[in-house]
């Protein structure tokens, strides 16, 4: 587990040597929208996600996954659910993903 999303971003910017400017630019938004996201006030846009792994040369997957797990922890923290709606979570994209298959669409 990374810190959270922003947190990460802030050590990938700084591992690599980029001021918040500099990344800010890259990522076509200005610094201090970035600071907001480091800083946890702000959600990072899904949509930029394909440039943050271009510029950082990682795996577009993993970034989602770091991106999607935060935003599902965040939910359930917010409304007070049990660890449970995690496990009912699994089981649903299990039915989608059986969903699709049958219908002949592979949309995951």
């Amino acid at each position: 587990m990374k810190e959270t999303f922003g947190e990460y971003i802030r050590l990938l910017r700084t591992e690599n040597g980029l001021t918040l400017t500099q990344l800010a630019a890259q990522l076509d938004m200005d610094s201090a929208n970035l600071s907001k996201i480091e800083n946890s006030k702000r959600e990072f846009d899904e949509k930029r996600l394909e440039k943050l792994a271009s510029i950082f040369n990682l795996d577009l997957k993993i970034l989602k996954d770091e991106l999607f797990s935060e935003k599902f922890a965040k939910k359930i923290y917010d409304n007070c659910c049990s660890e449970n709606a995690l496990e009912l979570a699994e089981q649903k994209v299990k039915y989608l993903k059986q969903s699709n298959v049958k219908q002949g669409n592979l949309n995951f």
